[in-house]
């Protein structure tokens, strides 16, 4: 039978944000990121053989409309011992998030007019500024790293994107925008800031996919 938590055990909040990161990925791009703003309501329960899994009651809301919010349900599903397997993450979302297409198709008929392909850094900037014209950009990458921290994430983990370090656009012959970006994920439970690599492919129809992925070697500081 499933226990009811306490919405601020911590247990409940690394689930709660790996459901969130997992949501945005699935629904977002760079016209829409979505972040979690409140937990309402958790419980587990252990499932012999398999794993743990949580059942959660979500509010999530706009990165860029902190007014605009939705009600979610998501279950997140933790196997057993198997560190190689993502978590099964399901969800619900009690209505339709405000659509993005017109932001969505700005951001695409602008790079694709781009003279030369697009290469930025530091986003946001040392005093946590994104610049507007680099916001799709950022938004973009928050939606990718909802992949990386749902294939990564275990019971004991809580990632989050701190900042694009480096991001540069990729040439291609079809229609899709791709973009090579270097990343730092900030761990919240060790303080760990670790850098990651992913190659994001994006199209308005298609929705975003991370083609490639890998956690970087820390570099010495200068």
């Amino acid at each position: 039978a499933a226990m009811e938590l306490p919405p601020g055990l911590s247990a409940a909040s690394r689930a709660a944000a790996l459901a969130a990161g997992y949501i945005c990925y699935r629904r977002g791009g760079p016209g829409r990121g979505l972040a979690l703003r409140a937990l309402r309501r958790a419980c587990a329960e252990d499932i012999d053989g398999v794993g743990r899994k949580y059942h959660l009651e979500l509010e999530l809301e706009d990165v860029l409309d902190k007014d605009s919010t939705v009600n979610c349900t998501a279950e997140v599903l933790y196997h057993l011992g198997n560190k190689n397997i993502a978590p099964d993450v399901q969800f619900t979302l009690e209505r339709e998030l405000k659509n993005a297409d017109e932001a969505d198709n700005v951001f695409y008929n602008r790079i694709k007019s781009l003279e030369k392909e697009l290469v930025a850094e530091n986003i946001p900037d040392n005093h946590g500024n994104v610049s507007p014209e680099m916001e799709p950009i950022h938004l973009l990458a928050w939606v990718a790293s909802g992949y990386v921290i749902w294939q990564n994430s275990t019971e004991n983990t809580k990632f989050q994107l701190a900042q694009i370090k480096h991001v540069k656009q990729v040439k291609r012959s079809d229609e899709y925008l791709e973009f090579d970006y270097k990343i730092l994920l900030h761990e919240m439970l060790t303080q760990e800031i670790i850098p990651w690599q992913m190659t994001v492919l994006w199209h308005p129809q298609h929705g975003v996919e991370v083609t490639r992925d890998s956690r970087q070697t820390k570099e010495a500081p200068e």
